[in-house]
């Protein structure tokens, strides 16, 4: 299953979930994940991201934000 299958998968079932107000936001941990796997996701877009390390999120944002911009 990709990446994008799993978040949609995910968001359907926080949405199922909720109380009918908001579904909770969904935060994506990219810890070890490459910027090729995270490319898709922000692709079908997913925009709330975390990342344990500064140097990593140093290494691989700035190139994925200027696939958004």
């Amino acid at each position: 299953m990709s990446a994008v299958d799993n978040l949609a998968n995910l968001t359907a079932c926080l949405v199922a979930l909720s109380d009918g107000a908001r579904a909770p936001t969904l935060i994506a941990v990219t810890k070890t994940v490459h910027a090729e796997t995270i490319a898709p996701v922000i692709a079908a877009g997913h925009r709330d991201f975390g990342e344990n390390r500064v140097q990593e999120a140093d290494r691989k944002w700035p190139a994925l934000r200027a696939r958004v911009s």
